[in-house]
């Protein structure tokens, strides 16, 4: 892309990003999407729930900025953002749901990530990153070499190289990185995969584009076959064997290799361990970034597979034929009570004969049943009186589980996240372990609640005999969506 003034000016006015960091409402905008979509990877969440995480977003603003400083609703927010004049929001409804769905757009990302690089990084590694060039251009050259000789000396001298390494490594001369090195490539390597994340999106846009403009050019085709089919596969091979395409295509092949995704795991969990990458408190979901890749690239592939669907459907002869003859009836319905709409006929217009003729045989007619007479007993009742303890009837324990839901809304509307023994000690149990079980229920059915498995909470209640009961279990939080 030329950097001249005309064309940044028709990016400042056309362009989504530049328009996202433009609006008065960018730091709400691209905090709220990059909290709900960018950090835990997620790419499609229903109306209800970006609505109300929304709502969250807002009561905390205004609570802290006054209730004058976003007064829309959440769902006009983020149908404002969704529409074609921002572009921030890609608003859609999937196959077999009437909910409205959203996902982020490539061009918010971008801004998202330019945003997030103005900040100061208290580390900023130089010895990865010039190693990472020296191995791309050795990779080029090597990989460019049509000289079988210089080849076969290249892998003689590698070969050499490992040989003396592998006697180094025996008499004990062991090479290590230091913690400075390790965070170095530590960091390149967050920077990369998030790189890799965003990148998805943008080819998924490229291919979401072709599929709509596929849409479009059949619902208005009139012409010959061939002649569309020939434009629509044109189209999509020039996608496919783009630089682009293809690089996305040797990814996905080398990622969905059982013993590559096997060995990034090892990997992670090893560099993980590391003391020096312990330091740096990386994400926990880190140590699953491969299987992020591997949901993104299965989006990506299923807006290639639509494309495909449509054309499966426009080569279907059966089916386009088919339709061709319905339309023409109905055209040829349509012309004919035209015709005839100011001098209707005085005589019967149409006269329809029965296909089959009814026949009922004697035989089929099923035999008279007596219906069933009921026996009704008269009894005299007697009044009497019984002795049974009722007690037990109005000692149930009931718990309002509406009522322990309210209670983690309210905490969570307060502080981004809490324990459950935190919640406990501000709300003491009043049923015991029953109500305890109802908090383990909803923690269960909720996606945004985590277990930490390496921290043991005691949970405390005392009866009505004056006693104490107490529960070991392990941390469970609940976070805001």
């Amino acid at each position: 892309m030329s950097i001249d003034y005309a064309s940044l000016d028709l990016l400042r006015r056309t362009h989504p990003a530049w328009r996202l960091l433009r609006s008065d409402h960018a730091p709400l905008v691209a905090s709220f999407l990059h909290r709900v979509f960018i950090e835990p990877n997620v790419r499609q969440m229903g109306q209800a729930d970006l609505a109300e995480a929304l709502e969250d977003e807002l009561f905390a603003l205004r609570d802290k900025y006054g209730p004058d400083v976003f007064p829309k609703r959440a769902s006009e927010y983020l149908n404002d953002w969704a529409d074609n004049d921002k572009g921030w929001l890609r608003k859609y409804y999937p196959t077999g749901s009437d909910e409205p769905h959203f996902d982020l757009t490539s061009a918010s990302e971008k801004a998202i990530a330019w945003l997030a690089g103005l900040t100061d990084r208290a580390f900023v590694g130089t010895e990865s990153r010039l190693l990472t060039l020296f191995e791309l251009l050795r990779q080029m050259s090597e990989g460019s070499e049509t000289d079988p000789e210089a080849r076969i000396s290249e892998l003689v001298r590698r070969r050499n190289e490992i040989d003396a390494e592998i006697e180094r490594v025996r008499d004990g001369d062991i090479l290590l990185l230091n913690d400075t090195s390790l965070k170095d490539r530590f960091q390149q390597f967050l920077q990369l995969a998030r790189d890799l994340l965003s990148d998805f999106r943008e080819v998924e846009q490229n291919f979401r584009t072709l599929d709509r403009q596929v849409r479009e050019r059949i619902a208005l085709w009139d012409g010959a076959k061939g002649e569309l089919l020939e434009e629509i596969m044109g189209q999509r091979d020039t996608i496919a064997d783009s630089d682009q395409g293809k690089s996305f295509r040797a990814f996905w092949d080398f990622l969905m290799s059982q013993s590559r995704q096997e060995e990034l795991s090892r990997l992670l969990e090893q560099v993980l361990a590391l003391p020096p990458v312990v330091e740096m408190q990386p994400e926990s979901r880190l140590r699953r970034v491969h299987y992020d890749w591997l949901e993104a690239g299965e989006h990506t592939q299923r807006t290639v597979a639509r494309l495909s669907q449509q054309l499966r459907r426009f080569l279907d002869d059966q089916a386009w034929l088919e339709n061709r003859r319905i339309m023409d009836i109905l055209h040829n319905i349509e012309s004919q009570a035209l015709a005839v709409r100011e001098d209707a006929p005085s005589d019967n217009f149409i006269s329809l004969a029965e296909a089959v003729a009814t026949i009922e045989l004697p035989m089929e007619r099923p035999l008279y049943r007596p219906p069933i007479k009921p026996q009704i007993v008269d009894l005299e009742l007697l009044e009497g009186e019984e002795d049974a303890d009722v007690a037990a009837l109005f000692n149930q324990v009931v718990v309002d589980r509406a009522e322990l839901s309210r209670f983690i809304r309210q905490a969570l509307q307060e502080r981004s996240q809490i324990s459950l023994a935190e919640l406990v000690a501000i709300h003491p149990l009043r049923q015991g372990l029953s109500e305890l079980l109802t908090y383990l229920q909803l923690a269960g059915g909720r996606n945004d609640t985590v277990v930490d498995e390496e921290t043991v909470d005691i949970i405390v209640w005392r009866l009505k005999d004056g006693s104490c009961r107490r529960v070991r279990l392990p941390r469970i939080i609940f976070a805001r969506k």
